[in-house]
């Protein structure tokens, strides 16, 4: 997702309410990962997590499960 705004970092954002993504109460996206502004979406069958910006356009793009650990513990 592209952002219009000259002043976007392009770093992911922690966000501050789940309201603001309401998808966080779905089993299939994983919170720790959501929060900090990507997808999260897991492919429930092999565990794989998107790392793809939050919203992004297409299809997801899934990392093994010890990636994904690695971002969420940054």
């Amino acid at each position: 997702m592209n952002s219009q705004d000259p002043n976007a970092s392009g770093r992911p954002q922690i966000h501050e309410q789940s309201q603001a993504r309401p998808d966080l109460s779905s089993l299939h996206v994983r919170e720790d990962i959501a929060v900090t502004g990507l997808c999260g979406n897991v492919h429930l069958p092999t565990g794989r997590t998107c790392d793809a910006s939050e919203r992004h356009d297409g299809s997801c793009n899934f990392i093994g499960p010890e990636d994904a650990e690695n971002l969420a513990a940054h």
